[in-house]
Formats: structure tokens, sequence, C-alpha cells
């Protein structure tokens, strides 16, 4: 079955920046689009960018608040989804997940941990 390992975060300071990597298994990665999402303390959680798969020729999308400050990526030799986040600010501070895009919002839908990112002076 699925599963969705995410790392790289922890607590920056305003401005800086973090790399979040998430390694998936269980299914064929590189046909997948390849989504972030975050859910911010006390929040529902949301979509932050998107990457196709092999059909889409590298097509990205993002939430309008993270537009110019985060990357999304992709290394299917990896099995990997990538996330570079510059210029991190307050509202940024989420719990981070890597999913599959679209992503079902069936209670009973797969999700990793996760990854802290808080920041904060």
């Amino acid at each position: 079955q699925v599963q969705l390992v995410e790392s790289g975060g922890g607590l920056v300071q305003p401005g800086g920046s973090l790399r979040l990597s998430c390694t998936a298994s269980g299914i064929i990665f590189s046909m997948n689009d390849m989504g972030w999402y975050r859910q911010p303390p006390g929040k529902q959680r949301e979509f932050v960018a998107r990457i196709s798969g092999d059909s889409g020729d590298g097509f990205t999308m993002y939430k309008d608040t993270v537009k110019g400050r985060f990357t999304i990526s992709r290394d299917n030799t990896k099995d990997t989804v990538y996330l570079q986040m510059n210029n991190l600010k307050p509202e940024d501070t989420a719990v981070y997940y890597c999913n599959r895009w679209p992503v079902s919002t069936a209670s009973n839908t797969y999700w990793g941990r996760g990854t802290q990112v808080t920041v904060s002076s």
C-alpha cells in the first residue's frame, strides 16, 4: 500500500529557508501528480503546491500566498518530491504533508505523519 514519509521541517526565523522532502512507496511515483499540503494550528489542511507526473511536462501550481517563495520539484529516480521554502513567514507555520494530487477528502484517505515547520523569532 502507499506510504509517504515527509522530512526536513524544523524551527526557522522569519525570512529563513527550509527544504522539505517526501519519499513515496507503493505507487508508480512517476505517473502521479504530487502535491504538498499543510495544516496550520487549529485550522483545516490546505493545498500548497502541486507538480505534474510524467504526462504533464513538469507543470506546477501554487497557493497564492506562497507564489514566488516556494518551489516544488521532484526526482522520479528517487520517488521523492521536494518543497523549497524561502522567505518564510510566521503564517507558514504548519504541519506539512505530501500526497497525490488531487487527493480525496474522504476521512479514510491515507496521510503520512507530516513534518512540522515553525517560523518564529
